[in-house]
């Protein structure tokens, strides 16, 4: 582990964010950059998502992150196989020299976020450097500490926001104005660019910066749980005291914040609306997916609101009944917490009114693609709930205070690419 400029990290309370030997794909092993990338491991939900991944490129990083075989221990078995296997044959290779990484995603559409990927010191919660704001599912915590203590890497980095607006910001954006080391636009229609920051200046001033900054865990709360239970299994100091991310000025570059939608396996909308009925307003919407999910946000603007789908139609669930809701939602919770949307969902609907527990895989599923979520149901006979965003600074203010939210009551975005540059433990 490269620790240049932190010999008083442990004294040292804030962001610190250290130089790695990336590994990268060698553009001349591989059919392009593009075929070998992925969304993060948690998006890549589809079976026909897994699929076409898999089929774009045999060195395409899905093949790490999620793994095929048959049984758990042999996925991350077969994972720590790959990666060796890439490694000797220099699918895969390691920069010369430690560096930080500045990183672009840029869309048709002007979106653009630029950021910096290095590897951070794990912290606890109770330091208030990085902030959580969702619960985790601990069965997924385990399956990705197996996966990274087989493979000895963190394949992925996890996306944290702060703000700032100093001088890390303006090395970001000096070093985006000179050649990358890789350029690629994948099939989404984003434009990805990566550089290395090498100069000791240039790091220092990062670093500087940073270490009086707070961070909030805009996506990754899994892995940052997985890095902090592997931190504690080896003594310090050891590379697992630190872990791959990627840090987001929202300052300069404001994230996208989406809803996390859910699907209900073998609950079918018109069991889910007898069960609501005299509980909430039901409003059935014969609409197209656009303008229902309008409808959902006016209705938003005036309480919890829920849109259910998977019988051809859209079904507008709002105006809760204010006792079901005080005999649901915990009354030791801050307000702000007691109205979130997936609060109610939680606490109410799936718990009291579906009687679905919500950290089974065979009731519940978490999709972050609207269409794709209500196809799904549609095809399968379940009930997709769609969800309505989150603002991003009630999210903040209430991680600020200590409160985590629902699990996967968000999603920021854009998320970075999977495969672009990965962090192997021993080099």
């Amino acid at each position: 582990m490269n620790t240049a400029g932190h010999s008083e990290a442990t004294q040292r309370r804030g962001l610190e964010l250290t130089p790695f030997r990336g590994l990268r794909y060698d553009p001349d092993r591989v059919g392009s950059l593009a075929s070998v990338t992925s969304p993060p491991y948690d998006v890549v939900v589809r079976p026909d998502g897994l699929h076409h991944l898999q089929s774009a490129d045999p060195h395409n990083i899905v093949r790490l992150i999620l793994p095929q075989a048959g049984t758990p221990s042999a996925r991350t078995e077969q994972a720590a196989d790959t990666l060796r296997r890439w490694l000797d044959e220099g699918i895969l290779t390691a920069d010369p020299e430690p560096g930080l990484y500045v990183y672009e995603q840029r869309d048709g559409d002007g979106m653009l976020q630029r950021g910096v990927i290095g590897t951070l010191r794990v912290s606890e919660p109770a330091e208030g450097v990085v902030l959580p704001h969702e619960d985790v599912m601990p069965p997924v915590v385990a399956d990705r500490a197996a996966l990274m203590r087989a493979t000895r890497a963190n394949l992925e980095p996890l996306l944290l926001t702060y703000r700032g607006d100093g001088a890390a910001a303006e090395v970001v954006e000096r070093t985006a104005e000179k050649p990358p080391l890789l350029a690629t636009t994948t099939e989404d229609g984003f434009r990805h660019r990566l550089w290395s920051v090498t100069d000791p200046a240039d790091l220092a001033r990062i670093q500087n910066d940073l270490a009086g900054r707070q961070a909030l865990i805009a996506d990754g709360h899994h892995r940052w749980a997985t890095y902090r239970r592997l931190r504690a299994e080896h003594p310090s100091p050891s590379p697992w005291d630190y872990g791959l991310v990627l840090l987001v000025d929202t300052a300069r570059y404001p994230l996208r914040v989406r809803a996390i939608h859910r699907l209900l396996h073998g609950l079918p909308v018109a069991d889910a609306l007898r069960a609501v009925e005299g509980l909430f307003r039901v409003r059935r919407l014969d609409l197209p997916l656009a303008d229902a999910l309008t409808a959902l946000a006016d209705a938003s603007c005036a309480g919890n609101s829920f849109l259910l789908a998977g019988d051809g139609a859209f079904h507008l669930l709002d105006r809760p009944d204010p006792d079901l809701l005080a005999r649901t939602v915990p009354a030791d919770r801050p307000a702000a917490w007691r109205s979130l949307d997936a609060t109610v969902l939680h606490a109410t609907l799936l718990e009291h009114v579906w009687r679905i527990p919500e950290d089974s895989p065979a009731h519940i599923a978490y999709i972050h693609h609207t269409a794709a979520t209500v196809e799904k149901a549609e095809r399968d006979g379940g009930t997709a709930v769609l969800m309505h965003p989150v603002r991003e600074e009630v999210v903040r203010d209430l991680a600020r205070q200590g409160v985590t939210m629902p699990r996967k009551s968000t999603s920021f975005g854009p998320k970075p690419a999977s495969g672009l540059v990965l962090r192997a433990l021993e080099i």
